[in-house]
């Protein structure tokens, strides 16, 4: 399933958190990281931020779902975020999508599809896989030409 499939009409919060999302992608940008960011919401209130580190990290697992989701889990005191929706800049990753449905989330909003290795129904679709125990709802392109313009800018300042 393509994720545009799953487009719908953006809500207010969707646009908030999405733009909270882009600033921290900015962050990313800005320490010379692919730039992405991620917020975990959850009844309206923010429980966790992040943006891509691995580089800076020297880790390859610090994307910015993994960093937002282990701020949340530490807020928390639970790595099971049931009820929570992760918004992110660029579609999940296969590592992500499995971190995210091992948290329970309820919801991912992303902006930018991963044609390339997207794993919310651009290549893969880990997150609604039925050989999984859990199924996550997918919106996709939130802000979507903000979100593709800042990669696009970001691939094109590197050639």
């Amino acid at each position: 399933m393509c994720p545009s499939e799953n487009s719908t009409p953006e809500s207010a919060s969707d646009v908030e958190w999405m733009r909270r999302a882009l600033a921290l992608a900015r962050q990313a940008e800005q320490a010379g990281e692919v730039p992405v960011g991620a917020v975990v919401v959850r009844d309206g209130e923010l429980i966790g931020e992040g943006w891509n580190r691995p580089i800076g990290t020297h880790d390859p697992t610090a994307h910015a779902e993994i960093v937002a989701l282990r701020k949340a889990a530490e807020l928390t005191s639970n790595y099971r975020l049931t009820g929570a929706t992760l918004y992110v800049t660029l579609e999940p990753c296969p590592m992500c999508a499995g971190a995210i449905v091992h948290a329970r989330l309820a919801r991912v909003v992303f902006g930018a599809a991963d044609p390339l290795a997207g794993a919310a129904g651009s290549v893969f679709n880990l997150l609604n896989a039925p050989a999984l125990n859990h199924r996550v709802q997918v919106d996709s392109g939130v802000l979507v030409d903000l979100c593709q313009q800042q990669l696009r800018g970001f691939f094109q300042s590197r050639r």
